[in-house]
């Protein structure tokens, strides 16, 4: 009955590209490890999760549209998607990517 009622999302954030120039058999994105993310319902900080050393989370949260925002080392970066949708007794695999600029 208690999993019935959890809510939340995991899964794994990623950041590239990491070199200016991808090239064919090297990675041109890694885990982000020690990210923040801070999920925001209605305006108010609800929760932040920070990824581990392979860039996985998990967040419990109540069902609702949250915006997603994340520590940044670089002013150009951005986080993709910028929001999400908890359901209700349901955990969610989200990816999120963090664009880093490097063009």
């Amino acid at each position: 009955m208690l999993a019935a009622l959890l809510s939340g999302l995991f899964g794994t954030v990623w950041r590239g590209p990491i070199t200016p120039f991808c090239q064919a058999e090297q990675p041109c994105s890694e885990p982000a490890a020690g990210v923040r993310l801070t999920f925001v319902h209605d305006g108010n900080a609800v929760r932040s999760v920070v990824t581990s050393s392979t860039g996985r989370y998990r967040v419990l949260l109540a069902p609702g549209a949250y915006s997603v925002r994340v520590t940044k080392t670089s002013p150009i970066e951005r986080l993709k998607p910028p929001a999400v949708i908890v359901q209700r007794g349901v955990l969610t695999r989200r990816t999120f990517f963090i664009d880093t600029g490097i063009r």
